[in-house]
C-alpha cells in the first residue's frame, strides 16, 4: 500500500523589517543602547537591558552598590520562574541571600509578571561607573548693573538664587573636559 504525496507546505513569507525613522537631529546614546545592546543581552540571558540599566531603581541603591545583574536564565520553551544570576561584592553574599526573596519580588514587580522563580549568586567584582557631577562654578561677585536691580527683592531666598544665577552668568565660560578612552599620551 503506498502512501499519496505531501502535498508542499506554504512558506510564511515574512514582511520586510521596517527601517528605523531617520532623524535630522543628534540622539542620545541612551536611546540608541536598547537597540544596539538587544542581541547581546539576549545572548547572555537578558530579555531587557532595563534590568540592568535601572539595577539601582530595582532593588535600591545600598543594594545596587554590592551587586549587579548577570543572567537569567529560564526553562525551555519558558518565560516564567527563571533564575537570575547576580554577581556580589565579597562577603556581602551572605546579606543578599538574605534578602533575596525580596530581590525577587522587586525583579518581578519590574518585569510585571513572576518572571524570576530563585537567585543565584556568585561571588566576584562588581564594577558599576561612578557618576561624577561636574565641578559648581565658584560664584564670583555679582555685576553692578545686576546688582542693583537685586537689591529691591524682599525674599531672601529669591534673592540668593538670583544673585548665584547673576554672578553664573557673569562668570567667563569654563572649557568643558571631555574624557578620552585609551591610552593617555
Amino acid at each position: 500500500m503506498t502512501t499519496p504525496p505531501k502535498a508542499p507546505t506554504a512558506t510564511k513569507v515574512r514582511p520586510p523589517k521596517e527601517e528605523p525613522k531617520r532623524h535630522g537631529y543628534a540622539r542620545a546614546v541612551a536611546d540608541l543602547l536598547p537597540d544596539i545592546g538587544r542581541a547581546a543581552f539576549r545572548k547572555f540571558g537578558f530579555i531587557q537591558s532595563a534590568v540592568v540599566s535601572r539595577w539601582p531603581e530595582i532593588v535600591g541603591e545600598r543594594y545596587a552598590r554590592v551587586s549587579a545583574p548577570e543572567s537569567i536564565r529560564f526553562p525551555q520553551g519558558q518565560r516564567t520562574d527563571g533564575v537570575l544570576t547576580l554577581v556580589v561584592h565579597g562577603a556581602h553574599v551572605t546579606m543578599m541571600q538574605h534578602i533575596g526573596p525580596e530581590i525577587v519580588e522587586r525583579v518581578n514587580r519590574f518585569f510585571g509578571y513572576a518572571a524570576v522563580g530563585r537567585i543565584a549568586f556568585r561571588q566576584g567584582d562588581v564594577r558599576r561607573a561612578q557618576r561624577v557631577a561636574p565641578p559648581r562654578p565658584q560664584p564670583t561677585h555679582v555685576p553692578a548693573e545686576l546688582g542693583e536691580s537685586l537689591r529691591t527683592i524682599a525674599d531672601p531666598e529669591l534673592k540668593a538664587v538670583l544673585s548665584a544665577l547673576a554672578a553664573g552668568v557673569a562668570a567667563p565660560p569654563t572649557p568643558l573636559s571631555i574624557p578620552v578612552l585609551g591610552k593617555v599620551r
